[in-house]
């Protein structure tokens, strides 16, 4: 290669010398701009997401994905292709999730269906290869960040839900989060996002009614929240007409062993560094361009029927109305843990969900909930911490699943469907 430069600089000095004096220099060939990567994408060549995205199948996603990238013949093509791949791909893994599509024979069992992982690692695999994609035509940085934000959006489910209109059925909306915490253990997966595959497009029976349930997931990420990826997708349901939602609920997962729901959200980032590493501490940042409460409220509270969904039995895990925060009460300096919620006029601290994202996306739920004026019962709820079982707690040699950490996840699923069909049962109740 060395030579072949130095030959081709060669050829460049005698092309300009034999060119007229009032004549431009030929300019030279732009080179695409590609966008380094991310701290998510760069655990990719690691075993264990390999091992996932080859034991469920999903390793085809990004090779296929760069493939029709070559193919595409100019922006438009390339807009186009983000995003139907990216739905491609939401659709794949709730189908996977909920029993359809092919079964992996690579690793048979270990990558159980209702894993919500490979959809994760895809994903990161599609957005990596925009990053480096070497077009034929011109692509600037802003339209391949453009690009790469089609397939966040589409791979998530957030430009797919599909209420139904009328008052036969009642509209639910769920949201659930990726893993987290990857780089002390890259085995991670979240109940959250598990239970948004597997109710995505399904219709459960309440004593109010058939309740069909949509599904978004969204990432672990400070900034993403700041640029106003939660407002931007609840809005078009929160919004009057015939398709807004009934009730909605923001999941996350919580504590070991219980569920709760959330009383009380604060308009507090704690910092704690997300799945890019990054730390984010002060007042949770409302977008701007969309409904909101002014002056910014410091606390949030849940309208979901946290008496009801406590009081029925759902499943093997208790639920609890968790009612405690943390404040800076009125005149003081000093945080304060409060057990019975905040007091008048206190600066939020942690609401009952904490100071991280789980909280910060209830809040956002619930303050765009409050104004847009719905008035439908909506908050967040915590699930169990999925663990591994006994014997495969070590990450540096543990393997990427086993059937305590499967049966778990199904649990905690199966006890989300259930809570999420006592809500709609209970409208109306607080």
């Amino acid at each position: 290669m060395k030579p072949l430069r130095l030959g081709a600089m060669a050829l460049g000095v005698a092309l300009l010398a034999a060119t007229p004096a009032h004549a431009a220099a030929p300019a030279p060939p732009s080179r695409p701009t590609t966008l380094p990567l991310t701290v998510e994408e760069r655990r990719l060549p690691g075993a264990v997401p390999r091992e996932i995205l080859q034991g469920s199948g999903f390793d085809d996603v990004a090779p296929g994905f760069s493939r029709a990238l070559d193919r595409a013949r100019g922006l438009s093509e390339a807009e186009l292709l983000a995003a139907d791949e990216g739905r491609r791909l939401w659709r794949r893994a709730v189908d996977r999730a909920q029993g359809r599509g092919p079964r992996a024979e690579r690793h048979e069992g270990e990558i159980s269906r209702d894993d919500d992982r490979p959809l994760y690692w895809a994903r990161l695999g599609m957005t990596r290869a925009l990053r480096e994609w070497q077009p034929s035509f011109r692509v600037t940085s802003r339209q391949r960040a453009a690009l790469i934000g089609a397939v966040e959006r589409s791979s998530r489910g957030q430009d797919s839900v599909d209420l139904p209109a009328g008052g036969a059925v009642k509209r639910v909306l769920i949201t659930g989060f990726d893993p987290f915490q990857l780089d002390s253990d890259a085995r991670r997966s979240n109940p959250s996002g598990a239970a948004a595959l597997a109710l995505d497009g399904t219709t459960v029976d309440t004593p109010a009614g058939p309740a069909r349930i949509e599904a978004v997931v969204f990432p672990v990420r400070w900034d993403d929240f700041a640029a106003g990826t939660v407002e931007r997708t609840l809005l078009p349901h929160f919004r009057p007409g015939p398709r807004r939602v009934d009730l909605f609920t923001t999941i996350s997962q919580g504590r070991p062993g219980r569920f709760d729901v959330e009383r009380t959200n604060g308009a507090w980032r704690g910092g704690y560094p997300d799945n890019v590493n990054l730390s984010r501490t002060g007042v949770v940042p409302v977008p701007p361009g969309v409904p909101t409460v002014r002056p910014q409220p410091q606390w949030t509270t849940t309208t979901l029927p946290y008496a009801a969904i406590t009081a029925a039995r759902t499943g093997p895990y208790p639920v609890y109305d968790n009612t405690a925060v943390t404040e800076i009460p009125a005149g003081a300096t000093e945080p304060v843990d409060r057990p019975d919620g905040p007091t008048p006029g206190s600066t939020a601290r942690e609401g009952g969900g904490g100071d991280y994202l789980s909280n910060e996306i209830a809040y956002r739920a619930t303050l765009l909930r409050d104004a847009t004026r719905l008035r439908v019962p909506g908050g967040h709820l915590h699930t169990p911490v999925l663990n591994f079982g006994d014997g495969n707690t070590d990450p540096s040699t543990g393997r990427v699943s086993d059937p305590v950490f499967v049966a778990n996840r199904l649990a905690i699923v199966a006890q989300v469907r259930s809570i999420t069909a006592t809500a709609v049962a209970s409208t109306g109740t607080p």
